[in-house]
């Protein structure tokens, strides 16, 4: 568990470091592929799931 989650803290300082430069590159958004894999298999992945829903939710309510 913690080499997961090491992996993931790594993963996900990348993923900033790479949107932040402004300049996706494949290898980039293989990065961040691989950031979502990791954080699918940890404790997290439920929150992250409900979150997501709540906000498909709330966009999908929005009458224009």
């Amino acid at each position: 568990m913690a080499v997961s989650i090491s992996v993931v803290v790594l993963l996900a300082i990348l993923t900033v470091v790479f949107m932040r430069n402004g300049a996706l590159k494949f290898s980039h958004a293989a990065v961040c592929v691989l950031l979502g894999f990791s954080l699918a298999g940890t404790s997290l992945a439920p929150t992250v799931h409900n979150g997501l829903m709540a906000t498909a939710d709330i966009v999908s309510s929005v009458k224009p």
